[in-house]
């Protein structure tokens, strides 16, 4: 057999099943169900309720931050967060092309523009030295922040995303961001249980953003969190995804234009169920990741690792094929034999609404995009 029908193979023995195997399914082994009754027992189904607290003192203990707020979902915390970080209509946002759709469509939902650079090689995620050559080309600080001295434009934030639960170079980024006079905030959708030495990716940044969206490694059905360490934005958060409804007995005072964001205590109650079962979720991936390294080992194809000084989630793992045409063949025979593989996003400006956003060269982003290969990812039985 050539090393395809071996990785199907493996995959199925894995995964102890010849059936469909997908990228990755949520486990629901803990007290979710329990929980999820419970709040059909107190009636407590909606935006109000104990677990809608409770998850979200475990999400600020879990991410190293001192406020959690959770919301519907992960784009619509990461679009909130970069309001409060100061993002208005008209100003730029630095962030990577290789990333899926939702990290840009938070920036423009403020009528702000991407701008899109490279990534790093090694961690597939915002490069440190693209944000910093883009800048002392483009960059001019004066009062009132950074402008882009091309177009006029205030620079008004940067969005690194921790792609596939593997943590950017996150301190150089933050160096960088405050010589530039603007702040960073971290898509941490992906990277829930990543760390960088013994601190959680989502709380380096002004504020951070995770996602529980169904294929995630917990999920609460959708949902995410914004964390934060400033206790006042982490206030101003909560305020403005709950309608900003000034507290009453029975008038509706409301003192913001705000959002209705609020993640149901229903689904809080699953996430908090999810939550309790991410250290034997975690433990479960890096086992799986260890014995896909393996197979990999001398192949010809990198299976992909964390890097030195990091704790990656491993949330999709994935294997970087020779070419382009390797890549198509290990996409074609996987998916054929009911072993779901997928191709890393698309880029971003090769998607019509961005085709007209900024972009540096983006060499280490086009390599990746024409040979990273996720494989099936679940908890194995």
């Amino acid at each position: 057999m050539d090393l395809i029908e071996n990785l199907v193979e493996f995959v199925q023995e894995t995964y102890k099943t010849r059936e469909f195997i997908p990228l990755h399914a949520p486990v629901f082994s803990g007290n979710e169900k329990k929980y999820v009754m419970d709040t059909l027992d107190s009636t407590f189904v909606s935006s109000v309720g104990g677990y809608v607290d409770k998850s979200e003192a475990m999400m600020a203990e879990i991410s190293h931050s001192k406020r959690a707020v959770a919301v519907v979902n992960g784009t619509a915390g990461l679009q909130v967060a970069l309001q409060l970080a100061g993002v208005t209509y008209g100003d730029e946002v630095i962030s990577q092309a290789l990333s899926f759709v939702a990290t840009a469509n938070a920036i423009t939902h403020l009528g702000a523009v991407p701008v899109f650079l490279d990534v790093d090689y090694d961690t597939m995620g915002l490069s440190p030295d693209a944000v910093q050559a883009f800048l002392e080309e483009f960059g001019e600080i004066r009062d009132g922040g950074c402008f882009n001295k091309k177009t006029g434009r205030r620079i008004a934030a940067c969005v690194p995303m921790h792609t596939f639960g593997f943590p950017v170079r996150i301190a150089a980024l933050i160096k960088i961001c405050n010589d530039w006079n603007f702040p960073l905030v971290e898509d941490a959708a992906e990277s829930i249980g990543s760390y960088v030495g013994d601190k959680s990716t989502g709380s380096f940044g002004l504020l951070g953003v995770f996602s529980f969206n169904g294929n995630k490694i917990v999920t609460s059905g959708g949902g995410g969190m914004i964390v934060t360490q400033d206790e006042e934005l982490g206030k101003l958060a909560k305020h403005i995804t709950t309608t900003a409804k000034v507290p009453h007995p029975y008038e509706y005072v409301h003192d913001h234009v705000a959002y209705n964001f609020r993640l149901p205590n229903l689904n809080a109650a699953l996430l908090c169920g999810q939550l309790e079962m991410l250290p034997k979720f975690l433990a479960n991936k890096r086992e799986l990741a260890g014995r896909y390294a393996s197979f990999f080992d001398g192949s010809g194809m990198k299976f992909r690792q964390e890097m030195d000084g990091t704790t990656a989630n491993y949330w999709l793992m994935c294997v970087e094929a020779d070419d382009a045409a390797q890549k198509e063949e290990i996409l074609k025979r996987t998916n054929a034999a009911g072993v779901m593989t997928r191709p890393i996003w698309q880029l971003m400006y090769r998607l019509p609404m961005y085709a007209k956003c900024y972009r540096d060269s983006q060499v280490n982003a086009e390599f990746l995009e024409q040979r990273i290969v996720n494989l099936p990812s679940s908890i194995t039985p």
